[in-house]
């Protein structure tokens, strides 16, 4: 056997041995990492099971069990599909597992379409932004982490309301005000939710609407307008459409400025180590059945951005199987709760606006007056 096939041979095994090592650590994602054609359905009722005990998910009747449980076996296929398509990330049965794609999309999604196209979203500038200042990046740092200097607060869950949007607005707010004073503050989603109905001018129809969807930059224009926004322990969540019940007396942060930030990565990243976390649009196709690693699908739409979450820092080789090479990627910090993801996080690679993630990217500035 000559030295090309023992390299082929051994390089197949222990990619095999990797995907075993992966597929142990959870009885729950062993079914779409089988090499078998139909094993992720073998033991489907054990598996739903699992999923029902770790997830607490009941039914309130047996019809509505039996539906969820082939909702639950579609989408270990589709978990499967998502595998072969972002090899580099890990794929599997999440808490997401017995909604239909549409069901997820129209529960915890949420970034406002635009009325003239739901499909080719443009972020256009409210009055108040701006494009952001090119920045130099030649000394920017390899690996860069906002959580490592305490401007990002714990992971949030945003729960049955399309209100993503709203965090991935606080989760900005919060960084730049770190920025500003020196302390981190929740801030309120929830007064957002309730008060920010602001409307774009050139988008008939199109306004920030609390679980129905927004986007960020109208939201900073809101707080701008508005004074600031409220901590989170005086206005908390509650994830529904409620009454406003803001009180400017409260106000914990406020907004000096936003802008726009282009499309080129080094000044995406060069914003970021700058101006603090990063809001950001996604298509997120793949999140719904996303465990781990770094997700680099071969095939995403750039344009069907429908989820609003945060950039918190940048790596520059992530984990990937021995068939792919490491991987630079963004660090998104997300609204599902610390039961999703990487507890809560997810990493997208870096390069060709995968996804979208380059295409909807504002940054804010925090005005340094406000009493903590």
């Amino acid at each position: 056997m000559d030295r090309f096939s023992l390299l082929s041979l051994l390089i197949l095994a222990l990619t095999t041995a990797a995907c075993a090592v992966r597929a142990d650590e959870d009885p729950l994602i062993r079914q779409v990492v089988s090499d078998g054609e139909d094993d992720d359905l073998l033991n489907a009722d054990h598996h739903f099971t699992l999923f029902k005990s770790k997830f607490g998910k009941s039914y309130a009747t047996q019809e509505e069990h039996d539906y969820r449980l082939s909702v639950f076996k579609a989408n270990l296929r589709r978990a499967k599909r998502h595998q072969m398509l972002d090899p580099s990330a890990v794929h599997g049965v999440t808490k997401f597992s017995d909604l239909t794609p549409k069901e997820f999309r129209r529960t915890y999604l949420g970034i406002r379409k635009s009325s003239s196209s739901k499909q080719k979203l443009k972020l256009k500038l409210p009055a108040d932004a701006h494009a952001a200042e090119i920045l130099p990046t030649s000394d920017l740092p390899s690996d860069f982490d906002w959580r490592d200097y305490g401007a990002v607060t714990a992971v949030k869950d945003q729960g049955s309301c399309g209100s993503c949007w709203s965090f991935s607005t606080t989760g900005a707010l919060e960084g730049a005000n770190f920025l500003a004073t020196g302390e981190l503050v929740s801030l309120s989603e929830q007064q957002l939710v309730d008060c920010d109905h602001l409307c774009d001018p050139e988008e008939a129809g199109a306004c920030d609407a609390g679980c129905n969807g927004g986007l960020m930059t109208t939201a900073y224009e809101y707080v701008l307008q508005s004074g600031g926004l409220e901590k989170e322990k005086d206005y908390p969540y509650t994830g529904r459409d409620g009454t406003c019940k803001f009180d400017k007396s409260k106000i914990a942060a406020a907004v000096a400025n936003f802008s726009v930030v282009s499309l080129d990565e080094d000044q995406i990243a060069a914003n970021l180590v700058k101006h603090g976390p990063l809001s950001v649009g996604i298509n997120s196709i793949f999140m719904q059945t996303y465990i781990g690693g770094v997700s680099c699908p071969y095939i995403c739409s750039k344009k069907n951005l429908d989820h609003g979450v945060l950039i918190v820092g940048y790596g520059a080789a992530g984990y990937a199987p021995i068939r792919f090479k490491d991987k630079p990627y963004w660090i998104i910090k997300n609204s599902w709760g610390e039961n999703w993801g990487e507890e809560g996080y997810y990493k997208i690679c870096r390069g060709n606006n995968i996804c979208g993630v380059d295409s909807m990217v504002s940054t804010v500035t925090a005005a340094s007056t406000i009493k903590q």
